[in-house]
């Protein structure tokens, strides 16, 4: 039987760790399935529902809920999405307040070092699933260099590497 208050919980706990729009997703997939409270099938229709329908992905999880909880569900999971920006806003109001203080400098490093090695670390995991080779650690480490150079917008860059990928991975050998 699904507790509410555990269900809440879960829902503002995958939303205040993920960072885009599907982010939570990961989160909400362990959390639910090993409880037994969702499907695959009710994963795949809400992503379904989320991607045709207007406004953020992130809403797709108000989908989601409705579909293992109904309305209560839906409602948990609005209230869910919406605590995140109020706590990015606090911690913004705390950030100009004190920002210039050392320890604060030194807790958004600290954070900035962590969030970089975890993109590594999903960088090394994709390349390693995908088969490391020359060319992938090329494309990588031009698109890396070419970030760097913080003179090509990231989209360019992605649609140049993705377009690299494509000629250099279907060339017939």
């Amino acid at each position: 039987m699904l507790d509410p208050w555990v269900w809440l919980w879960l829902l503002i706990k995958s939303s205040l760790f993920s960072t885009s729009g599907t982010g939570n997703l990961p989160i909400l997939h362990d959390d639910l399935l090993s409880r037994g409270w969702a499907t695959e099938h009710q994963f795949a229709e809400a992503l379904a529902i989320g991607q045709i329908t207007p406004g953020p992905t992130g809403l797709w999880v108000v989908s989601f809920a409705y579909l293992v909880d109904g309305g209560r569900g839906a409602l948990y999971a609005l209230i869910a999405v919406i605590i995140p920006s109020f706590v990015a806003i606090g911690v913004l109001a705390v950030y100009q307040r004190h920002g210039d203080h050392p320890s604060i400098q030194g807790f958004v490093r600290g954070l900035a070092i962590a969030v970089s090695s975890m993109f590594m670390v999903i960088l090394a995991r994709i390349m390693w699933q995908n088969g490391i080779d020359i060319a992938s650690v090329a494309i990588a480490g031009g698109a890396l260099a070419v970030a760097a150079s913080r003179r090509v917008p990231i989209p360019v860059i992605l649609l140049i590497a993705g377009v690299i990928g494509t000629i250099v991975y279907t060339a017939p050998s």
